[in-house]
């Protein structure tokens, strides 16, 4: 009885985890963030690898995103349905880190002898340091919204892949003064 109990337990449990609309896949893809799904971590390290730093380097800027991911905060504020696809909008706010960089670079530009290395030149490394310190310690927020689009594929609500933009945003690293 016990066994037949807990069978049905479980049946209840994974059917009510299941992503059967569009709003509940959205919501699901946006807690992988915060939870550093597997998924999500594949991601960042192809991010990171993307990046021309030294070891130490890609650790703080890991750390750095996996903080954003950790501390992102999501509203699902809208859901449009167009034929096969659905469009589900969803505020986000995550640490400003645009804004951490932009400070960085004017700092640079006011102070450049502050990273010169000992030969007297100018040292990429010390700016990196510099702008990942910065970035680290950021408390600054800013809130964003992008659309997912969804498809049911195999009676599956599937995100199709975000924009260069959205990432940019989710990351906290997408230039707004160009919007």
């Amino acid at each position: 009885m016990k066994k037949i109990i807990s069978l049905l337990l479980l049946l209840v449990l994974l059917s009510g985890c299941g992503n059967n609309n569009a709003k509940s896949s959205v919501e699901s893809y946006m807690k992988k963030y915060k939870t550093l799904d597997s998924e999500v971590l594949v991601d960042l390290e192809n991010t990171i690898k993307k990046e021309n730093l030294s070891k130490e380097q890609e650790d703080k800027y890991r750390d750095i995103l996996k903080k954003q991911y950790k501390d992102l905060s999501f509203e699902i504020i809208e859901e449009e349905y167009d034929n096969e696809v659905s469009y589900v909008t969803v505020k986000i706010e995550v640490y400003n880190l645009y804004k951490a960089q932009s400070d960085a670079t004017i700092y640079l530009e006011n102070n450049p002898k502050e990273f010169y290395g000992n030969d007297n030149l100018y040292d990429v490394n010390k700016f990196i340091d510099y702008k990942l310190e910065k970035m680290k310690n950021t408390t600054d927020r800013v809130t964003y919204t992008i659309t997912l689009n969804v498809i049911k594929e195999d009676n599956k609500y599937v995100i199709e892949d975000l924009t260069d933009n959205d990432i940019k945003k989710i990351h906290g690293v997408y230039n707004y003064e160009l919007s």
